[in-house]
């Protein structure tokens, strides 16, 4: 059907006023929300789900991937690394990195990947911990509806949850939706990923007397398989459980795949009950497992094959999770675009390449550019006229290291 009705105006009560508002709970969000509030600003963080943590909490993928490169090299610091000792306070469901956490030697670092795999509602319940410790105000349960644009600035978000359509207004917004949300609302230059995604719904399961995760359809790779990838392809690794691919932008389609992917998990489940009878699920995940969707066409756009180059702009450094070696250090201009002012982004939808972008939408890669673009809109409410030297200079206290060449990987310099 195509009919259209035509809804009375109505007026929206501005219901918030912040320095920075955030869209996104996931590690890019929650990174950003970190460095904006810690660089001095009144945070409003926008979460539609009801923990935070994204992909990595509610999706369930709960592995944090490489902070180093794969020969013994750290390349992430910052946040990435506050985030990734967080997500293990407790304990660690796997992978543990003992090289790296207990100081191991470099030859001992060579060998094992500066991973882990966390329990995802602890770091989720850790991380909401921290956020309000620094003073950031956490909106759930909220969908970002609209936004309203002026003299290529955004002045307010409507929003909607259990108390109606609202407006927040603030200087500067971070996007870190995970699918360009805000920037599509407000009219930036966006782009969908073309290749789409496969078919994935890890879960959580019970079985002889322990819990352990069930990586249903695309996996990440193991670390005998990072280690010995001696190319730049972008394999899916595990079972494949559906020949269908999903763009993620489409209501009717993400149900579906939700239908599909819950389908597969009953399928499994039987399966493993027919020789196990104390196979249980325990939980599933509450958001759809897609992992490249929408960006932001920004000022530059980084590819895969500038491995190993420094950026006069670079705000962080991330590794090639798949393969070792690499070392990518992000230029600023990856974050913003060509129209909106006052919108910055973070995450999977900072402006890279479709090779890249396989690259850039884990965990790391979402916390160098969260902190990156949190710190900038502490600073700063018109990015590209932003003072690049001023905020490289604050994320050097912050303990980020922007540059290959400050990593010390002498291989690369």
């Amino acid at each position: 059907m195509n009919d259209y009705i035509l809804l009375p105006e109505t007026s929206v009560k501005t219901v918030c006023e912040s320095d920075v508002v955030v869209g996104g709970g996931g590690i890019a969000g929650i990174s950003a929300a970190l460095a904006a509030a810690r660089n001095g600003a009144k945070v409003l963080l926008v979460e539609k789900g009801c923990l935070l943590g994204g992909l990595a909490t509610l999706g369930l993928i709960a592995i944090y991937l490489p902070l180093c490169d794969g020969l013994g090299h750290q390349v992430s610091f910052g946040i990435a690394e506050e985030l990734l000792k967080l997500s293990i306070r407790h304990f660690a469901e796997g992978e543990y990195p003992d090289a790296w956490i207990g100081n191991g030697r470099e030859e001992e670092r060579k060998a094992v990947r500066y991973k882990v795999q966390f329990n995802p509602h602890m770091f989720a319940l850790e991380a909401e911990s921290l956020l309000q410790a620094e003073g950031v105000k956490i909106l759930y349960d909220t969908k970002i509806c609209q936004a309203v644009v002026k003299e290529n600035r955004i002045t307010h978000l409507i929003i909607e949850n259990k108390g109606g359509r609202q407006a927040i207004s603030a200087k500067s917004f971070v996007d870190a939706t995970g699918d360009a949300e805000i920037c599509y609302l407000a009219g930036e230059e966006t782009k969908e990923f073309e290749k789409k995604n496969v078919l994935a719904n890890w879960y959580y399961f019970f079985s002889k007397g322990k819990i352990d995760l069930e990586r249903l359809g695309f996996a990440e790779m193991s670390d005998d398989e990072v280690l010995n990838a001696e190319n730049d392809e972008t394999v899916e690794s595990g079972e494949q459980i559906s020949d269908i691919k999903y763009g993620g932008v489409d209501g009717e389609e993400i149900s579906q795949m939700l239908c599909d992917g819950h389908a597969q998990m009953l399928k499994k489940i039987l399966a493993k009950r027919q020789n196990d009878p104390t196979y249980v699920p325990v939980t599933s995940p509450t958001m759809p497992q897609l992992r490249m969707i929408r960006r932001i066409v920004g000022k530059y756009t980084m590819d895969r094959q500038e491995a190993n180059k420094d950026f006069d702009t670079g705000i962080g450094c991330i590794g090639h999770w798949r393969k070792k070696g690499p070392v990518y250090a992000i230029p600023f201009e990856t974050l913003y675009g060509n129209k909106i002012q006052n919108l910055i982004t973070a995450g999977r939808c900072i402006s890279v390449t479709d090779d890249m972008w396989d690259i850039t939408r884990v965990i790391p890669a979402c916390a160098v550019t969260g902190e990156a673009a949190g710190t900038a809109a502490a600073m700063s409410s018109n990015f590209s006229a932003s003072d690049i030297s001023s905020l490289r200079e604050m994320l050097k206290k912050q303990g980020v290291k922007l540059t290959i060449h400050e990593v010390n990987i002498k291989e690369y310099i």
